[in-house]
């Protein structure tokens, strides 16, 4: 890890460990509303055949404890406690932006974050898992084609089962459970 400091971000190559591989080879992706069909390598599909990840995260600290154990804290992270890591990149702006990049069928669907509401006390033993929960759910993970305003929703989320309801563009959180 010597001079990997010097980077403020960084990619990690990981596995999906909690998904088994898929032989799916199409997914409907959010972006197009959850009913048109693309292959999976034009996606950000979790199921994937070769079960790996990719995530550009925040290089925060870099420890070594008096074991020798180095450890890397990021932040930003898509993945769960305990997934496998394989490789470690330095981000580097100049050739990890490309210029003239092409967004697909991405460029007419810019994403749009909900704001989440809640009662502070609700999400207190959450921790400091809290903010990733808040970051989920910004992003809707309602399905695209099942969405009803009285509907109340669950989600996994670490060890608990978060209830919500969405009205407008606005998502609250209900309950909190212990699952």
């Amino acid at each position: 890890v010597r001079a990997l400091e010097q980077f403020s971000h960084i990619w990690l190559i990981w596995g999906f460990s909690e998904n088994s591989t898929s032989s799916i080879l199409t997914v409907r992706p959010p972006r197009l509303g959850g009913s048109t069909r693309v292959g999976v390598f034009a996606s950000r599909s979790p199921f994937r055949p070769n079960g790996l990840g990719l995530s550009a995260v925040k290089l925060k600290k870099i420890v070594t404890g008096g074991d020798g154990i180095i450890s890397i804290i990021v932040g930003g992270a898509d993945l769960l406690d305990g997934t496998p890591v394989y490789d470690i990149k330095p981000y580097i702006p100049l050739s990890d932006c490309i210029e003239g990049a092409l967004d697909g069928y991405t460029a007419g669907t810019k994403s749009h974050k909900l704001q989440v509401v809640y009662q502070p006390e609700m999400l207190d033993v959450l921790k400091d898992k809290k903010e990733a929960l808040i970051g989920v759910l910004e992003q809707d993970p309602r399905q695209t084609y099942f969405q009803e305003p009285s509907r109340i929703y669950g989600l996994y989320f670490s060890d608990f089962n978060i209830k919500f309801k969405v009205t407008d563009n606005i998502l609250e959180i209900l309950a909190v459970e212990k699952r």
